[in-house]
């Protein structure tokens, strides 16, 4: 049975094969001041008109965000280049916690502090206050107060099962609707697709709920053919998910480390920046590359992908990867489109690939920023070995009383100067000569060199600019 929402009227309508498509709907926190003027949720039809007129006619001059996830960062872009000071809240300790690994969700907050957002995370929003004429006008933390004229509401979406629980349909450990490979509910004469389902992860075949358009437009296709006769089925998914935000393309793919580690997996990483085309040609940006594979089979698992540069292009061939198999092995050995305007010789996905393969050989020995970050913070004896020319270390410098600066060139003739009995971390810009210097090093009889994994351009901490101590 039916009613019409603008007149009330009650119909009831017989069926054969019915589909639901309920969708998804914004998660509402339980904050008192969610009921003021100009506070929204970012997931109702109606947010992008209101949004629109509180900034022409409101005097908006600074917003916040509630919530660090896809939708809250698009938002942020669209705000920061209307000239509005945005301050984004977020109750975990980084960015996107369920799509990125911490050093590149940390790498994306250092390149939107550089933009001028303020981002504060492991803060979580007590209420909001009002200015005493129904507007919002600051936001409560538990890290302080932040004035505001706009709040904007992203924590995330739910499956709308109202309807499905209704039925008496089964709900999966997710939340969302059951469905099997050809998305019928435990109901056989009920279908149910897009938004409000769950999907197997092709990976772990794990039910995950991945709410997506892409996904909704397949499931669309399948039911059709199955209501009609057919017999289609959905596979499933690898979780691909990519957005911009500001001057960034960001790409994810597969099983972050973090998620390959709670599953028991034996896992390697790399983490490559690079150029996204040949280093010489005029369009060319850069790309910072996440790895994940399993460490005993080299079968990929994972990858996040972000920068200015092409990353869209690059998930994209990972995920086809992932979801035949495929191993790291299979992914240095593609054969790619190569061209200067497209490409790198070496395109940046079989570069970390290659670092990848060194690592399960036993050649290449790599810290994280983390592990030497953690390092850093002690009285640590490691040295950390700066090989690369005088012009580069005038733009950037990791200041620290434990660095010796020998030019990779001159590494071999003035290998005595580095102590035999201390850990040695090699690092330049983006580690490759890093690595060349652990090889050399351990050539000349070192046994504790490794090198930073992503150099300085994949650290995620502040750099000095000059050549101070």
């Amino acid at each position: 049975s039916v009613v019409h929402v603008a007149t009330g009227e009650k119909a009831e309508f017989p069926y054969d094969k019915l589909v639901l498509a309920t969708g998804g709907i914004p998660i509402e926190p339980r904050l008192e001041g969610t009921n003021l003027n100009r506070v929204f949720r970012l997931n109702l039809p109606d947010d992008a008109l209101a949004i629109r007129e509180a900034i022409d006619h409101g005097n908006v001059k600074q917003a916040v965000l509630i919530g660090g996830g896809l939708i809250g960062l698009e938002t942020a872009e669209a705000l920061a280049t209307r000239g509005i000071q945005v301050t984004l809240v977020e109750m975990l300790d980084q960015l996107l916690p369920a799509m990125l690994d911490w050093e590149v969700a940390a790498f994306l907050e250092k390149c939107l502090r550089g933009h001028g957002l303020e981002i504060r995370l492991g803060e979580k929003v007590t209420c909001l206050e009002g200015d005493g004429d129904g507007n919002v006008a600051r936001v409560h933390t538990t890290g302080g107060v932040i004035e505001a004229q706009m709040v904007m509401i992203a924590i995330g979406v739910r499956p709308n099962v109202q309807l499905a629980k209704e039925a008496g349909l089964t709900i999966g450990a997710t939340g969302a609707i059951a469905v099997n490979d050809r998305l019928q509910t435990s109901d056989p004469d009920i279908y149910a697709g897009g938004d409000c389902v769950e999907c197997t992860h092709l990976l772990t075949g794990q039910k995950v709920f991945v709410p997506l358009g892409s996904t909704a437009n397949k499931h669309g296709r399948i039911i059709g053919d199955n209501v009609t006769g057919g017999a289609a089925t959905f596979p499933g998914i690898v979780g691909t998910t990519v957005f911009k935000v500001l001057d960034y393309n960001l790409a994810r793919t597969g099983l972050t480390e973090k998620q390959a580690r709670q599953l028991g997996h034996s896992v390697v990483t790399a983490l490559v920046p690079g150029p996204d085309r040949a280093h010489y040609y005029p369009t060319a940006a850069t790309l910072l590359v996440k790895l994940v594979a399993d460490a005993t089979t080299g079968r990929l698992l994972g990858a996040q992908v972000l920068g200015p540069g092409d990353a869209v292009k690059r998930i994209d061939v990972l995920a086809t990867a992932l979801t035949f198999g495929a191993t790291v092995n299979h992914l240095a050995d593609l054969d790619l489109g190569y061209a200067p305007p497209y490409s790198s010789a070496v395109d940046p996905l079989a570069h970390a690939a290659n670092v990848v393969r060194n690592k399960l050989e036993g050649l290449a020995k790599a810290l994280t920023p983390q592990q030497l970050k953690a390092k850093l913070d002690t009285d640590d004896p490691v040295v950390l070995l700066d090989v690369r020319i005088q012009g580069e270390r005038a733009q950037l410098q990791l200041r620290d009383r434990r660095v010796v600066w020998i030019p990779l060139g001159q590494l071999r003739r003035r290998r005595d100067e580095l102590p035999r009995d201390r850990e040695i971390v090699c690092f330049c810009k983006v580690s490759q000569r890093g690595y060349e210097a652990q090889r050399i090093l351990e050539g000349e009889g070192c046994t504790n060199v490794k090198f930073l994994d992503g150099g300085l351009v994949a650290w995620p901490y502040p750099l000095a600019s000059g050549n101070g101590a």
